[in-house]
């Protein structure tokens, strides 16, 4: 290996697996060795195989070795949130005893990876049934920011393991799901990149589901250029010609998008957030980028639905009643306390809800049309102690204020990429939200890449935590 794999691009890991400068199962003792180095502290996952990782890295190896190349992420490690069904793999999301079989089912973005030969590296935590945004899980313990090497913080959820596995150097990309923030909560706070797909885009079959209609798989990645790469493997718009995407993303600069600066999401930042963004976003500006002020239009009563429990408590509701009613004992407190509220939402309240969204989402929508995307923190508030929210009151009070700002792209069906550009007084991430229309998922990518070019990557900007590789 002519470089440090923590230090290398996919792009440029993937064109040493093909040179013969690296192999898969050099890339797999990477990750196991930075796994029984760091793994005990941070605790990123709740399945774990090392020997699985290994055989899957030889196949790889000696598929290109035959000559038969699949795809750029041939070879490449990836955790895997548990919330998706992985071949050989328990599925919990969560819980304290596996799922039923079914559950296992692989569906079409972990066949995207496996159609390429890409290893899985295991399964990462998450918060019970997605249903959280802080990353807190009692069953089976809460992975550790790598940020902090001193105070257990939170990871961000309800991905908690993702981000932790990309810092603890035992993956190279992270697949999670957002259905209020779950990916990119995570990303901000651990200063990783998460990409939140449009509502439909990416299929969510093979997932155990929070709610059906504001799901959507995503990933987390160390830079965005690894992101793009990532994205033009798994989107199944892109992957007929992954080489085009690409090359448009690349191509990018920051002078060629109007990006509209929403003050709304600067309200009630925690110290050293607002600066943090406003700092990369000066430097942008300096850079060619065309900053204007705009103004989204219902952002408060969007978050006051979303604090009413949204569509997910509703959906989810239905969803452990019908098909895992006896999961319903088990559920941690902090998802189990609104179960009672989760059921007590008629049908009519659920379709005037809906109907209510829809006019938000098309006003939205029209506010954006003068902009390419629209830039604030992802979260307004510093990664929790966890200490100081284990009691209810505090944990809600942190839980619905860190998904506050992210929350809006899900209720009004966008698309969204979180990039680190800073850290905060308590020298915690920060992210910056690029939000764009539903299905421009390809613009927010080379929005977040002409960025990336012009502020750097995270370890370029941000440097490495502590307790990271």
């Amino acid at each position: 290996m002519t470089q440090k794999i923590e230090s290398q691009s996919l792009t440029d890991i993937a064109a040493d697996l093909r040179d013969g400068k690296t192999k898969a199962r050099d890339l797999a003792e990477w990750a196991i060795a930075n796994h029984d180095t760091h793994g005990g502290v941070l605790a990123a996952y709740k399945t774990w195989d090392p020997d699985r990782l290994r055989a899957e890295a030889d196949v790889a190896d000696g598929a290109l070795a035959a000559g038969i190349d699949l795809g750029v992420l041939q070879g490449i490690p990836v955790s895997v949130k548990d919330l998706y069904g992985v071949r050989g793999y328990p599925t919990f999301a969560g819980s304290p005893r596996e799922l039923p079989p079914e559950w296992r089912h692989e569906g079409p973005v972990i066949r995207a990876l496996r159609g390429q030969l890409a290893t899985v590296t295991g399964k990462t935590h998450t918060v019970q049934f997605a249903f959280g945004a802080l990353g807190t899980n009692p069953h089976w313990g809460t992975p550790h920011n790598p940020w902090d090497a001193a105070t257990h913080r939170a990871p961000g959820g309800s991905s908690a393991g993702a981000g932790v596995s990309l810092w603890e150097g035992s993956a190279l990309i992270a697949l999670g799901t957002d259905t209020a923030g779950s990916v990119r909560m995570p990303a901000s706070m651990t200063g990783t990149v998460g990409v939140k797909t449009s509502q439909g885009r990416w299929s969510i079959e093979g997932l155990s589901p929070l709610s059906p209609t504001l799901d959507t798989p995503g990933t987390l990645t160390r830079s965005v250029a690894d992101a793009a790469l990532a994205f033009s493997v798994i989107d199944p718009e892109t992957a007929p010609d992954p080489k085009r995407f690409l090359h448009t993303v690349e191509s990018a600069a920051v002078g060629d998008f109007r990006i509209g600066v929403c003050e709304a999401y600067f309200d009630g930042c925690e110290p050293g957030i607002a600066e943090g963004v406003r700092a990369a976003l000066a430097e942008l500006e300096a850079a060619g980028a065309r900053l204007v002020d705009i103004e989204i239009p219902g952002l408060e009563e969007i978050d006051a639905i979303f604090r009413a429990g949204g569509l997910s408590a509703y959906e989810f509701a239905g969803f452990i009643s019908d098909v895992l009613p006896d999961f319903v004992a088990d559920l941690d407190p902090m998802v189990g306390g609104r179960f009672d509220k989760m059921t007590s939402m008629t049908a009519a309240d659920y379709l005037i809800r809906r109907r209510r969204l829809e006019v938000l989402t098309q006003a939205a929508h029209t506010a954006m049309e003068d902009v390419h995307a629209v830039v604030g923190p992802t979260i307004p508030i510093t990664p929790p102690r966890i200490e100081d929210v284990k009691e209810p009151s505090p944990y809600m009070k942190a839980n619905l204020m860190a998904a506050r700002n992210t929350t809006t792209v899900n209720l009004l069906t966008m698309c969204a990429v979180t990039m680190p550009v800073a850290l905060d007084a308590a020298g915690m991430p920060v992210g910056l939200h690029i939000v764009c229309p539903r299905n421009e998922d390809a613009r927010s990518i080379a929005i977040a890449r002409a960025f990336e070019k012009q502020l750097g990557t995270a370890r370029e900007r941000l440097g490495v935590p502590p307790l990271g590789v």
